[in-house]
């Protein structure tokens, strides 16, 4: 099989983008799989998402010189990546097992291309989960006297590991600025979201008590604006009359395991461009 790989970019809109790429790549050998476009006219940007094979993995290096020039050219911010590689992930995690425990069974199933590199957490609950799927799993309890040294051994985890992707899987606690710089682009979140916000403790409980009629969940990059980074993937669930409060978190886990799946796998399949605050998303 021919060796294939995605080209994502982003510039400033102009007429010729997609002429010069697809030239470009036409003139390396290379054969598109698949292409998705998308001007944004508020912003002046264009982006492209680009999948395309190559006869061997030699042309690489020529194909990613051409790009350079036209990149410079273009003024593109843009990024060639193996479609074959699998990425890797660490899975943060605290008392609530939901999302990782759907997160291991779909890379287990094949049905996310990643590996799981490793699971932390700052409890011990899930332990038993991650060996169960031969992942390494570290407990990195959180204290106010430890949270930098606890970050640290995150950051550094993630520089031991070689990790693409880190998940917060219902990790509940807040990642400092440091900490959101240094994963700042590969990092995602999920969280519950509703109408009305309910914050703090037992949100469901607090959506059962006012009679809510919808319930959903976000996934989003970290930053340092808790809760509010660019938004991957959302969705959301029909709730009635008759449900009781662990109906609705049990809804409500469903959901969130859902949509952060989509998200991871939309990240690691190149699909997701950051245009300011908000993202571009190909299907």
């Amino acid at each position: 099989m021919r060796p294939d790989f995605i080209l994502t970019l982003s510039c400033p809109d102009r007429t010729g983008i997609v002429y010069r790429v697809s030239g470009l790549l036409f003139e390396s050998g290379c054969n598109i799989l698949d292409a998705q476009q998308f001007g944004d006219d508020e912003s002046g940007r264009f982006f492209l998402r680009v999948h395309f094979d190559m006869s061997t993995s030699g042309d690489e290096p020529v194909v990613r010189a051409r790009l350079q020039g036209l990149g410079e050219e273009f003024a593109m911010q843009w990024e060639l990546h193996d479609a074959r590689r699998r990425a890797r992930l660490l899975v943060l995690v605290s008392k609530q097992g939901h999302c990782l425990n759907d997160l291991l069974f779909r890379t287990h199933s094949r049905q996310l291309k990643v590996d799981i590199a490793a699971v932390a957490s700052n409890h011990n609950d899930f332990a038993g989960l991650a060996g169960s799927y031969t992942v390494p799993f570290h407990h990195l309890p959180v204290s106010a006297e430890n949270r930098e040294q606890q970050e640290q051994q995150i950051i550094d985890l993630v520089e031991r590991e070689r990790i693409d992707l880190v998940v917060l899987a219902r990790y509940m606690q807040i990642l400092s600025p440091r900490l959101c710089q240094a994963l700042s682009g590969r990092a995602i979140n999920i969280h519950h979201s509703f109408l009305p916000s309910f914050k703090g403790a037992q949100p469901y409980h607090q959506a059962h008590a006012r009679g809510v009629k919808i319930i959903g969940a976000t996934a989003h990059y970290v930053t340092s604006d808790l809760d509010e980074g660019p938004i991957i993937e959302q969705d959301v669930a029909r709730v009635d009359h008759a449900m009781t409060p662990r109906d609705l978190v049990q809804l409500g886990s469903d959901t969130e395991s859902q949509v952060l799946a989509r998200a991871v796998r939309r990240h690691v399949e190149h699909r997701i461009l950051l245009n300011g605050h908000r993202t571009v998303v190909f299907r």
